[in-house]
């Protein structure tokens, strides 16, 4: 008996369809979620957010809109400086204005030496400083002034005298030890030296009440005394012009003090 022939199964070219058709399905369902995740209930974002500004600025509801009422902080009108005040300030900028025509007249006076080196004239915040070194003031362990000096030490206080600038003539030595009968170490040497240079002011006309002698030693260098150079550089006589005037001391109460402590 013959067999039956099976009947050809032909291709289905179209099944890729069902697979499509499910991503398709599944892209559709995940952008339904996404936008689900994405809706906020304005109800309730609008009552955490009253709450959260009321607790935390104290800043009072509007009950008809649920929205905060801002409420801006006091203008407050800047007190107007005083009349004390401003005579105050004028009287400072007069100060700065003298002190910077004083600078300018002791520039003039000393160019030469400034010219050379010899002379230094600084502007600080203090005032004028100037800056002599003591090679062309005195010869060296001596105290008295060279005689081609005295003419511009002179000039700087025919500048100084109509002044009311106090005046602080300091003088400063290497580390290089003196011993000798008139100045037995650096502090008497620096001391007199400076005094001399205040006498010559007092002399020439300024006041003495406005003058104060100090010698520092070698104790204030503005080089190290290691070289020749440092050491010549560090041997020099400093004239502080202050532009602040000393304020009155006040006597410390010590039985107030002592009943202040626990």
């Amino acid at each position: 008996m013959a067999r039956r022939k099976r009947p050809e199964e032909h291709d289905n070219h179209e099944r890729w369809l069902v697979s499509y058709a499910d991503f398709i399905t599944l892209l559709f369902a995940f952008f339904v979620v996404m936008y689900a995740l994405s809706t906020v209930n304005e109800g309730k974002y609008r009552i955490l957010s009253n709450s959260m500004v009321s607790a935390f600025r104290n800043v009072p509801i509007n009950a008809s809109s649920d929205l905060p009422v801002v409420v801006p902080p006091p203008i407050l009108a800047l007190p107007k400086p005083s009349a004390a005040v401003k005579a105050q300030d004028a009287v400072k900028q007069k100060q700065r204005e003298k002190m910077r025509n004083v600078a300018k007249d002791i520039l003039e006076v000393m160019a030469p030496l400034i010219e050379q080196g010899k002379v230094r004239v600084l502007e600080t915040s203090r005032g004028v400083t100037i800056e002599i070194n003591d090679s062309i003031l005195f010869s060296p362990g001596q105290a008295l002034l060279q005689p081609a000096l005295i003419k511009a030490m002179r000039a700087i206080a025919d500048v100084l005298a109509p002044t009311d600038f106090p005046i602080t003539i300091e003088g400063h030595t290497d580390n290089v030890p003196i011993k000798t009968a008139q100045f037995p170490s650096n502090w008497e040497l620096s001391a007199v030296r400076a005094t001399t240079v205040l006498r010559l002011f007092s002399d020439s006309g300024v006041a003495g009440d406005r003058l104060t002698a100090i010698g520092y030693a070698d104790t204030r260098p503005v080089e190290p005394n290691l070289l020749a150079d440092g050491r010549a550089r560090n041997r020099r006589v400093t004239i502080l012009i202050d532009s602040v005037v000393p304020e009155k001391g006040k006597e410390v109460d010590i039985e107030a003090q002592q009943r202040t402590l626990p």
